[in-house]
């Protein structure tokens, strides 16, 4: 008899384990991403706070999933905001993103990702800074007007950078975004701003 009851155990653990989580908000949850222990995969675990569906970074900090893919495995987060009346990214004191290396998800090859108010040690680097850098052109606009002037840079993330930060730091850069799958010449109005994400499946 208790045999036959941890059978059934398992077999209804395994049954939830598989269902997909409900909708948060507008977006739905595909499996194998996680927003309650009872769905989805927890490897997988992003949160649904007041109807808006959030990815938590590994210092802590929340972002909003803008959308998801789940046939690309694939999903969307908001860059930080440049906070007002400075130049530093509102996730500057978690160092920028940081991605749990030890959890499935990964910053995809698609982000071009652009770097302000940076110190002069980044003029060593490979990244474009030069007065043609994307982020010139972000700079004339909206929030990014706060960086105006600034050092700035930008870069296509790339299978030899690592796949799980985005650095901000007082020293280095201090503000950040982020664009997907940004083709050349492509006007700033169309620039589809975000950081994409991949997640491995979970088999």
């Amino acid at each position: 008899m208790v045999h036959v009851v941890v059978v059934l155990f398992i077999l209804v653990t395994q049954v939830s384990a598989y269902r997909p989580c409900p909708k948060c908000g507008k977006i739905k949850v595909p499996y194998p991403l996680s927003t309650d222990e009872n769905c989805g995969d927890p490897r997988y675990r992003i949160y649904c706070n007041n109807g808006a569906l959030e990815f938590m970074s590994a210092s802590g900090f929340y972002y909003k999933i803008l959308s998801i893919n789940p046939k690309a495995n694939k999903l969307i987060i908001k860059p930080p905001l440049i906070q007002e009346n400075t130049c530093y990214s509102s996730d500057l004191d978690q160092g920028g993103l940081m991605l749990d290396e030890n959890l499935p998800f990964n910053i995809s090859t698609r982000n071009t990702v652009m770097l302000f108010n940076c110190s002069d040690n980044i003029l060593l680097s490979p990244l474009n800074c030069s007065s043609s850098s994307f982020c010139r052109e972000f700079e004339e606009v909206g929030e990014g007007c706060r960086c105006k002037g600034t050092l700035c840079c930008h870069f296509l993330k790339d299978s030899s950078m690592t796949s799980h930060r985005i650095r901000a730091r007082l020293g280095g850069c201090t503000a950040y975004t982020c664009v997907v799958d940004k083709q050349a010449d492509e006007p700033l109005e169309s620039w589809n701003f975000g950081i994409e994400l991949q997640w491995l499946p979970p088999f």
